[in-house]
């Protein structure tokens, strides 16, 4: 079973961003517009956002014109999601109480991992109207050339155990493989894997905030994440003070059948969409 099934089992990382939220909220970067407008495409009203921390996804909803309500655990993160006008309810999404409420759209960028997958599908089918959508969503970075090299010296130096799960230097978790399965046994159809791709160059002090909000970052020891961050930003500073991140938002999509899930286990397809 891939990696990302079992992350919700982390409550350390999983609940670790509170006290980081005004950070995450100016340092992360926003979701491409050509998924938001897929999502818009399917016109959807109503809109849950699960796991929408500081309300990124939400935002982007919401100025479309769609009703959007957040769920989340954190109340810091909730608190910031607020400040831009989102309404947010404060509970795990697994057990959060939808008081007889329905949507078109169930959306969670960055967040689905931290849930229990298979609860996670089953309460997202009960809440959706027949023919809605479930949206998952994930920003992946990765660099290349001279400073990919250089930058993964310095992890294997200052944190080796972080060579694996940083996406920024090649490790990738199949989100498609730890996923969909349980979609499709807790019955949505139609589930289309779908990859955005798209660049974002980082001046060296935003690139090294940035790092600051992944929570396997953030919970090294104090020490060693500042031997780590300040050998990243030498490393940098020797490429010429930026880094060219090349993005792939990962995306899945699968419609409400308004059944319950028949047990079945399969059925996908891949689309690729590059934005200008």
């Amino acid at each position: 079973m891939p990696l990302d099934h079992e992350m919700f089992r982390n409550r350390a990382r999983a609940e670790s961003f509170g006290i980081i939220a005004a950070q995450y909220d100016r340092a992360r970067p926003p979701y491409p517009e050509a998924l938001i407008d897929d999502l818009v495409a399917r016109e959807p009203r109503d809109v849950l956002d699960v796991g929408c921390g500081t309300g990124k996804a939400a935002r982007l909803l919401a100025k479309r014109g769609l009703s959007v309500l957040g769920v989340e655990i954190d109340t810091g993160m909730a608190e910031v999601a607020r400040g831009h006008g989102i309404d947010v309810e404060v509970a795990p999404f697994e057990s959060w109480d939808d008081a007889g409420r329905r949507f078109d759209l169930i959306t969670s960028g960055q967040a689905w991992h931290w849930l229990d997958p298979d609860a996670g599908a089953r309460k997202a089918a009960q809440l959706l109207r027949p023919g809605g959508t479930l949206a998952l969503f994930w920003n992946m970075s990765q660099l290349d050339g001279p400073l990919l090299t250089a930058m993964a010296e310095v992890y294997r130096r200052e944190a080796p155990e972080l060579v694996e799960s940083a996406r920024h230097l090649g490790g990738r978790h199949a989100r498609s493989d730890a996923y969909v399965p349980s979609l499709g046994a807790a019955g949505f159809s139609d589930r289309v894997v779908c990859d955005y791709a798209w660049d974002q160059v980082y001046p060296r002090d935003e690139w090294v905030e940035l790092l600051q909000t992944y929570s396997d970052h953030h919970l090294l020891p104090d020490e060693q994440r500042t031997r780590l961050l300040d050998a990243v930003g030498a490393a940098i500073d020797d490429a010429g003070g930026y880094v060219g991140a090349r993005y792939e938002t990962h995306a899945i999509l699968a419609r409400s059948t308004g059944r319950r899930g028949s047990g079945r286990r399969g059925g996908r397809e891949r689309r690729s969409r590059s934005e200008p």
